[in-house]
């Protein structure tokens, strides 16, 4: 008989979003068994059959690296127990962020989380705002590359006057041309020196930010340093109200009590990693709209280009 729907499941990591998927698709979140043996040891079990079926496993890979090695076993189990084909569905991947050598004797861990999926046995791999692009070159099997950034641009369009997008560093110029592009709006650039990690200081600032309402974009948010020292800058350097887009708010350390204490007026950001609280200058913006167009547009063998939200000029 043929299949009519995705077989939905959640890994421990982030099952509210699971659940605003399948909600949005009118389904049923999918029976797997998950728990831990004394020593930490992961085990998984479906409790439904799956021969044959369209799996989805959804799972952001943040720390702790339980939550990769869930969704491997995860994947080996689906295998196993012959589904037809097995999706990743991963918001955030994690260890991206080591994507190149730009140091001696370093690892490449985006490329050996690439390897350990598709050994695992993933045959397709949907994620959202991969660190850098070019982790999709890492990978031998396909993979769906979505972006936040339609998200985000429904909160600002025909909202604010006078502004400007700002990339937070060199590297995300694309981006921040994708939104100022929605926006009608005119970008900057922060050019910054990282002299160790998680920690960059801003150098320069190009374009004009005197005056103008200021709308900072980035891929992810971690201890909030960086972030931070961009806003002091562009105050000092005669902004107005700044407002932050960052899809994955990882927020470790003293990340939310720097952003409370800045000049930020509003940091808005997706539930690809779950918060815990409330916060005065933070806002969720779910991405299960996003995730689930994207699983029933790949179920249904449908193109999904319109979901790519970048700026291909």
């Amino acid at each position: 008989m043929e299949e009519t729907e995705p077989r939905i499941f959640a890994g421990s990591s982030n099952p509210e979003l699971a659940q605003k998927i399948v909600d949005h698709l009118g389904l049923e979140l999918g029976q797997v068994k998950l728990k831990n043996f004394s020593d930490g040891e992961i085990w998984a079990k479906y409790k439904e059959n799956i021969r044959g079926r369209d799996v989805y496993i959804v799972q952001s890979t943040m720390p702790p690296a339980e939550n990769l090695m869930e969704l491997l076993i995860m994947i080996d189990a689906a295998k196993r127990s012959s589904a037809k084909r097995v999706t990743a569905v991963i918001p955030y991947f994690g260890y991206a962020r080591q994507d190149r050598k730009d140091q001696p004797r370093v690892s490449i861990t985006a490329k050996l989380v690439a390897n350990l999926l598709t050994v695992a046995g993933a045959d397709k791999i949907i994620a959202v705002d991969l660190h850098a692009a070019q982790i999709q070159g890492f990978f031998d099997i396909p993979l769906d590359h979505l972006y936040a950034s339609p998200i985000f641009t429904s909160v600002f369009k025909n909202k604010l006057d006078n502004f400007v997008v700002a990339s937070a560093d060199m590297g995300g110029v694309k981006l921040a041309r994708s939104y100022a592009k929605r926006l009608d709006a005119n970008i900057v650039v922060i050019d910054k020196r990282r002299p160790e990690q998680n920690r960059a200081e801003v150098m320069n600032i190009i374009g004009e930010v005197e005056g103008k309402n200021v709308l900072i974009v980035d891929d992810l948010i971690d201890t909030g340093g960086t972030f931070v020292n961009t806003i002091e800058a562009l105050k000092a350097h005669g902004a107005m109200e700044i407002y932050g887009a960052v899809t994955h708010a990882l927020l470790s350390g003293e990340a939310v009590h720097r952003l409370e204490k800045s000049s930020l007026t509003k940091l808005y950001v997706t539930d690809s990693i779950p918060l815990s609280g409330s916060y005065s200058k933070i806002e969720v913006r779910t991405s299960s709209e996003l995730l689930a167009e994207s699983i029933i547009r790949s179920f249904n063998n449908e193109s999904i280009s319109s979901l790519f939200d970048v700026d291909k000029s």
